[in-house]
């Protein structure tokens, strides 16, 4: 029987014609960027093709985006670039506790270098509010950064009206809108953000390669040095394949989007629904109305989120406990904890994010499968049997 995949937001497929696009660049079109003869100078062109589509998903200017290794990369580029930059104005960096390790990690470092981080709470949505981010403004604030939609539970935060409070403030702003661009629509002007991080390989493109947006003007400090690449803000040679195959995957996404996301948000929907009413002791995580197209995170009560894992991939189903970079640790969620969501809770969860090859015939295998799973692994659980 097929495999099903249900772990798009860890990675996607890359698309036939993502790889088609990427071929010629690895062979016939070889040249280094920075060269002055003909090789070169059409590498060149292209990364500003590519360039030029990224920054039009996302309504920003060619000259605003820098490409990264990736999301984490863009991630640690926005929050030391900023902070040491603007050392002089301060040393305080507002963030939320449900950010991505790339940005959590970030500000840990900057911490034990004397930076101070307030770490914002969510409600039990895993919203944080915007008053809260305004009245932990101080004289020493230099920067916010918010994840545009969390990678685990899917909720949107209100980026738009935290935005208006960064700037009526006059303190950068930055979003990881890895999980968002491509998906739905995402304007940096209207989302009012300083800077925003992105990566292809969650949009059916290339791993490997992501990239920064940063507004003009914003002031921070590249740690990458060695030569003049990307307009002096990340030294190294170009990856052509890669900015190649995150230009047509961008142009691809912006093609598809809308109907994709309709497509996805009636499967999701669908999915939650018979999960709900099929096993009982379950909850669903997250925001109900205000979440990815694709996400749906649950917490099953008396079984571990492992544990389901194992059985659903001895089904040929394929799907996760929470982040992709943080799969191999046994401690639950630090999301859902920050959610209020209990450690026993949240040691049962179970991540399932569809994308463009779900079809609703595995929706329907996962709703059939899943139920008696659950209730085997119950059926082996003291805690369960107490419950009858």
């Amino acid at each position: 029987m097929k495999r099903i995949y249900l772990d798009y937001a860890a990675t996607t497929p890359t698309r036939s014609e993502v790889v088609r696009a990427m071929l010629p660049y690895f062979t016939d079109a070889f040249g280094n960027p920075s060269g002055i003869y003909s090789y070169g100078q059409e590498a060149k062109g292209t990364i500003e093709e590519a360039r030029v589509k990224v920054a039009e998903l996302i309504g920003a200017r060619d000259e605003e985006i820098v490409f990264m290794s990736g999301g984490a990369e863009a991630d640690n580029f926005a929050l030391t670039g900023v902070a040491y930059a603007n050392e002089s104005k301060g040393n305080h960096i507002i963030t939320t506790s449900i950010e991505h390790h790339a940005v959590m990690e970030t500000c840990k470092f900057l911490e034990r270098r004397g930076f101070l981080v307030t770490y914002l709470p969510v409600d039990k949505y895993g919203l944080v509010t915007p008053s809260d981010v305004k009245r932990a403004i101080t004289s020493k604030t230099i920067l916010i950064s918010v994840i545009h939609a969390n990678n685990e539970i899917g909720t949107i935060e209100p980026i738009a009206e935290i935005g208006k409070v960064a700037k009526e403030a006059g303190v950068y702003f930055h979003t990881d809108a890895v999980q968002t661009v491509g998906h739905i629509p995402v304007n940096v002007n209207e989302l009012r953000v300083d800077l925003l991080s992105m990566s292809a390989h969650k949009l059916y493109g290339p791993k490997g390669i992501g990239a920064l947006y940063i507004r003009r003007g914003t002031k921070l400090l590249s740690f990458l040095h060695g030569g003049e690449q990307e307009r002096g803000r990340r030294a190294g040679t170009e990856n052509v394949p890669g900015i190649v195959g995150f230009g047509r995957a961008v142009e691809l996404a912006k093609q598809e989007m809308s109907e994709e996301a309709e497509r996805l948000t009636y499967l999701r929907d669908k999915l939650i629904k018979g999960l709900l009413e099929r096993i009982d002791h379950i909850c669903l995580n997250g925001h109900p109305q205000e979440r990815l197209p694709n996400n749906v995170n649950i917490s099953v009560d008396f079984v571990e989120g492992e544990s389901m894992l194992l059985n659903l991939d001895l089904e040929d189903i394929c799907a996760s406990t929470g982040s992709a970079c943080s799969s191999s640790s046994l401690e639950p969620s630090y999301v859902l904890l920050a959610m209020g969501i209990s450690p026993e809770q949240a040691h049962g969860s179970l991540r399932l994010t569809l994308g463009k090859w779900t079809t609703e015939d595995e929706i329907e295998r996962v709703l059939d499968i899943l139920p008696g799973i659950v209730a085997k692994l119950r059926a082996m659980s003291p805690l369960f049997r107490g419950q009858r």
